[in-house]
């Protein structure tokens, strides 16, 4: 009789993970996603006020969360951070400073790129430096964007950062492979948040953002939600090193 195969598991019960940016928006639903598939999820971002409703919003669903206040733009926090290894690691935070590159000043590149590339690059070593010392295994997720494969109007600093990432998730995976860690990162189209209702309420933008977008829609957080749930989970085990374009079409032309 011909023995068929098992579909992995998507479970994560007796997972710890780590979320940062969970005090909204992508990051929130990518939050969500991990706890309701059984996770333990630490909710990371510094508005502090946010993040208790947010966590309270999920124990009143009976999920498994608690709230820990962090600027990932230190390299301290986030090194103390990392006093336990976590088994799932996914990176939401993220600074968007748009506008014409000619005007762009030295503050805001420092900015965007201290939290977009710096501070992914940092909370990624921290936390496969923690899962190499206790010899286990780890899934690290970054909320890239399609913006990390194509150019943008008015984002030559955002696109400069996101392709970074890209480049650092491909380089990390080969490194910490052997050591069954593995880091990949999701690159949305917009999404539908207050982070992005500036964009929308642009009609000139919202024609181009629409134009792009093979799909009649833009994205919303619950789309991005899967993707997540299945990279920190067992069913994505051999997957290291690459990226899930989730932009509609955006990126086929």
């Amino acid at each position: 009789m011909t023995e068929l195969p098992r579909t992995p598991s998507f479970d994560l019960s007796g997972k710890r993970a780590l979320v940062t940016g969970a005090s909204s928006g992508i990051g929130l639903g990518c939050a969500v996603a991990l706890a309701e598939a059984g996770a333990h999820v630490v909710c990371a971002a510094r508005r502090a006020d946010a993040l208790a409703d947010v966590v309270s919003a999920m124990a009143d669903q009976g999920w498994s969360a608690e709230a820990m206040p962090l600027d990932q733009s230190s390299i301290e926090a986030v090194n103390v951070a990392f006093d336990e290894p976590y088994d799932i690691v996914l990176n939401s935070a993220g600074l968007a400073r748009h506008g014409p590159s000619m005007e762009t000043s030295p503050d805001e590149f420092d900015a965007v790129v201290g939290i977009n590339l710096k501070g992914a690059y940092f909370l990624s070593t921290a936390a496969a430096r923690a899962l190499t010392k206790a010899d286990k295994p780890g899934s690290i997720i970054h909320i890239s964007s399609q913006m990390g494969h194509v150019g943008g109007i008015d984002r030559a600093v955002y696109c400069a950062t996101k392709h970074g990432v890209e480049g650092m998730v491909k380089a990390m995976a080969i490194e910490w492979g052997k050591a069954n860690i593995r880091i990949n990162t999701i690159c949305p189209t917009f999404v539908r948040t207050a982070f992005t209702e500036k964009s929308f309420q642009d009609p000139e933008r919202y024609a181009w953002i629409m134009d792009k977008i093979k799909l009649p829609r833009v994205a919303e957080v619950e789309d991005i939600m899967g993707a997540a749930l299945f990279l920190a989970s067992d069913a994505s085990a051999m997957v290291t090193g690459t990226s899930m374009l989730i932009d509609g079409g955006w990126t086929a032309d």
